[in-house]
């Protein structure tokens, strides 16, 4: 028991990284309808330029936890804008100049793209694996821990993870619901061209919901690098396919669907890591997808796409 419930905590904290990429995923496609196969190497980007930070002011576990928390806090805000700046770079280069062509041809430029950003992130930083020492250490034991029995315990790092993933899912949901930005959103979500005779700006919410995508990919690269302390430029391709198959399990296009999806792709992960082979988690996960798609095809939380004639 207490070693199913540490894996269920771990299942959720790498579920919860998912989530967010899976997010980025899924904004995209409910609005322009394709795929932006560049968003996982935007989500290595930003993990790079929070190790680059981290380096550079000579973060420590040793500071103050105070201003620890406040450096981490600098580090995030300012990952998330240049992560941004690199996002609507992609789109701008990558998807508006082909909007109106046929839909092959962007998502054969945005796979351009993601190759782009892993060869100038090799290039410029080198393909060795980057360490970073743990910054946030400790944890609350829940149960067990004695002699003879195996202790569950919670990290700081965990909860933290969780609980900012969780602020920042009811964030957007309620940014998409009840903000001029969000009936923007679902209005070119429905219908682009209706959208802009009725004067929303089609460009600048598309560029807004790239954005948006990058800057949270930028915090799951941050928490990626804390939680697991190295990175490499391949890290944005697997984790990118990962979290677009959350996307896809949940229902590409809902916002909870994607959290939902890399909630359960983390703990299919974890769970047959830990009771199974490792070295098969992810044909677990890919199996559970192609079940799951067989019954539902929109996805676990997807809604039936209407054609419009």
């Amino acid at each position: 028991m207490e070693y199913f419930l540490q894996q269920l905590i771990n299942g959720v904290t790498l579920g919860s990284i998912y989530g967010l990429i899976a997010i980025g995923y899924t904004m995209v496609y409910g609005i322009i309808g394709m795929i932006n196969f560049a968003h996982g190497d935007i989500f290595m980007v930003g993990a790079f330029l929070a190790m680059i930070m981290v380096v550079a002011l000579g973060v420590t576990a040793a500071m103050p936890l105070v201003m620890l928390v406040l450096v981490l806090l600098g580090i995030l805000v300012v990952a998330m804008v240049l992560t941004s700046v690199w996002g609507w770079t992609v789109e701008r280069l990558a998807y508006r100049p082909l909007r109106g062509s046929f839909r092959l041809a962007p998502l054969i430029t945005a796979i351009g793209m993601s190759i782009t950003l892993q060869n100038f992130v090799q290039l410029s930083q080198g393909a060795r694996n980057k360490p970073v020492e743990p910054l946030i250490r400790g944890g609350i034991p829940l149960m067990g821990g004695g002699e003879n029995s195996f202790g569950v315990q919670i990290s700081y790092l965990q909860i933290l993870i969780i609980v900012l993933t969780t602020v920042l899912m009811i964030g957007f949901t309620l940014l998409i619901n009840k903000t001029s930005l969000g009936r923007a959103q679902r209005a070119c979500e429905q219908d682009r061209k209706m959208a802009s005779l009725i004067g929303v700006n089609v460009d600048r919410t598309i560029s807004l919901t790239f954005v948006m995508g990058a800057a949270l990919a930028a915090v799951a690269g941050l928490m990626f690098l804390l939680y697991y302390g190295v990175i490499d430029f391949y890290i944005g391709f697997l984790a990118g396919v990962k979290a677009f198959t959350a996307a896809v399990l949940g229902g590409i296009g809902s916002l909870p669907g994607a959290m939902l999806g890399g909630l359960l792709i983390g703990l299919i992960e974890t769970f047959w890591s830990g009771y199974f082979s490792v070295e098969y988690k992810d044909v677990a996960a890919f199996s559970i997808l192609a079940i799951v798609l067989i019954f539902l095809p929109e996805g676990l939380l997807g809604k039936p796409e209407v054609e419009k004639v």
